[in-house]
């Protein structure tokens, strides 16, 4: 059905009907490219395992996810060490899902794996929005020599969707060349996050958004399974709020990376990045 797909184990109460789901998750298990603590390719798996420990039901929207057709793909089957061939299947697996008329929901992973979703969402949608939310700038040219980096991937998304047309929130970590790329060519909202959100989000009504989480734009005291922690981010009920306020968004794909298990023995990370999927999954997801 869908190109280089492993299955493994699904999210909580998803389908087994593709079909029928307006939803698709799909697992990026990569971290070729990190820079500080490898680990991230176990971080779609433990969101699925941990995903059993909630609740189906969202208190703060008052929605359940019994009443949504989602589907669980599993995993896309990467080569180990080869990024270009890894980048290349995830990107003609989330084609798939987009040409399908289904939104994809992508689990990292690195967040390079989030480059080939951005870039098939930006070929089927004209005038793209990509809303960034992480600790970390991610404008580098390259890192060390690579331009296919963790660290590079917004710089190089920006080749597909236009600087002017990327937002960035919570961001609180990157040398002085970024901020100063970011101060002359995207909207970036240093250290901030649900007050300038509050602001772009009417602005942006109507046109196609591309929804980019890195774990680690919240602070490691709630969040410390990542593989590049930076102190001072925001709560976990902040950027579950954050989520909340894009339902007046057209959100025609979402991905949430960047969680590493085996930094996170409580598993508090983990069970904050199933919440976030829940509660996307109930946001921009269809009813049965």
């Amino acid at each position: 059905m869908l190109p280089h797909i492993e299955k493994c184990t699904d999210f909580m109460g998803s389908t087994a009907n593709y079909d029928e789901a307006s939803i698709v998750l799909l697992g990026a298990p990569m971290d070729f490219t990190t820079s500080f603590r490898p680990g991230t390719r176990q971080g779609p798996q433990q969101i699925r395992a941990v995903s059993y420990g909630l609740e189906e039901y969202s208190v703060y929207l008052d929605k359940d996810l019994a009443d949504y057709k989602y589907y669980d793909a599993g995993d896309v089957s990467l080569p180990i060490g080869h990024v270009a061939e890894s980048l290349k299947r995830i990107g003609e697996a989330v084609g798939k899902v987009l040409d399908d008329g289904k939104l994809p929901l992508l689990m990292g992973g690195e967040h390079l794996v989030s480059l080939p979703a951005i870039e098939q969402a930006a070929k089927r949608h004209k005038d793209l929005v990509l809303l960034h939310f992480d600790a970390h700038a991610d404008l580098r040219e390259d890192y060390l020599g690579e331009v296919y980096s963790h660290a590079t991937v917004i710089r190089r998304a920006a080749d597909f969707v236009g600087k002017k047309n990327i937002y960035q929130f919570g961001i609180r970590s990157g040398t002085r060349e970024e901020f100063i790329y970011a101060r002359e060519n995207t909207h970036m909202y240093v250290d901030q996050l649900l007050e300038p959100l509050s602001r772009v989000v009417p602005k942006l009504q109507g046109r196609p958004v591309y929804v980019t989480l890195d774990i680690d734009v919240v602070d490691p005291a709630y969040a410390p399974g990542t593989g590049t922690p930076e102190p001072g981010g925001c709560s976990s009920r902040d950027i579950i709020e954050a989520v909340h306020m894009l339902k007046k968004l057209n959100v025609v794909a979402f991905d949430l990376v960047e969680v590493s298990p085996v930094y996170d023995q409580s598993e508090r990370t983990a069970l904050l990045a199933a919440k976030l999927v829940r509660e996307a999954i109930l946001q921009f997801g269809s009813k049965k």
